[in-house]
Formats: C-alpha cells, structure tokens, sequence
C-alpha cells in the first residue's frame, strides 16, 4: 500500500496562511505526497502535538480532494517529524542530541527511543514501522526553524 510521511507543522493548516507563505516549498512537497496515496487516506497522527497532526493531515487530505477514511484506504498518511531542537531558536531550543537522532531515523525508524524522542521534542511515535528512508522517494529534507521534517512516499 503507498504510504506517505509528513510533518504536523501548523503553518500548513489553512487557518495560517498568510499573504507570505513561510513553509511554501514544505506544502508544496506535502500536498505532492499526499495527492498519491489516492481519493481514500487513512491518517495516523501521534496525540503528542496536542491533536494537531491529526488536524494536519486532514487539512492535506482534503486540499487535495481526498478524503479521511478508517478503512478501505488507497493509501496511508502517516504525520510526524524528528527532533525539534537543532537549533538555539528551535522550539526546543539547542539539543546536541539531535543531529544524531534524527541520522538514526534517516536510517531506520525502528526502536525508536521513547525517552529520547522526547527529550528532543520529535513527534516520533508513529513512525515505527516504517521503513527505511532510503526505501522511499524523498521529496523534502530539511529542519528550517530547528526541526526536522521529511515528505517522503513508499510504493
């Protein structure tokens, strides 16, 4: 089944937008992955942003003319990101740790550390599973702001 990845960053949410759009190149790769997985999405969305992947993914699904399904999915549409602290401005703040972590996730998100995860604010927990980065087509890697996201796509 294709299967996309995608952050929950608010400032994709409609209800941010602006006349200057600060994540453009992030929705642009996010609504792409997303209008792939076909006219029924089923989104899995950790509860740590306090439902705002959730939000997200919905948001992403319809922008494209899809909608959210719990069953008989054309795809799936997992949100989560790496850590949020790359970075003295970053949401939480600078985390030497966090370059490395999120180089292990580049390479497997399998054994996720919990506790790590979230140290480093990484809204990681529905990522297990997935496979390799290397295995999909990576259309976005990068960690403005101090957090790392990637839109990615299996299959």
């Amino acid at each position: 089944m294709r299967t996309a990845l995608v952050p929950g960053v608010l400032a994709l949410l409609p209800s941010y937008s602006s006349l200057e759009d600060p994540v453009a190149a992030l929705r642009s790769a996010c609504l792409d992955a997303v209008a792939r997985l076909g006219p029924r999405i089923r989104v899995v969305a950790s509860g740590a942003t306090g439902g705002s992947g959730a939000k997200v993914g919905a948001a992403l699904v319809a922008a494209v003319g899809a909608v959210v399904v719990e069953d008989g999915e054309t795809g799936v549409l997992v949100v989560g990101n790496g850590s949020a602290t790359r970075t003295e401005k970053a949401p939480g703040h600078l985390d030497e740790r966090a370059a490395d972590f999120d180089a292990a996730l580049r390479v497997s998100f399998d054994g996720i550390d919990a506790a790590l995860a979230a140290d480093l604010w990484a809204d990681a927990d529905r990522l297990g599973g997935l496979p390799s980065l290397a295995e999909a087509e990576v259309v976005y890697d990068d960690a403005p702001f101090g957090v790392q996201y990637w839109v990615a796509v299996w299959g």
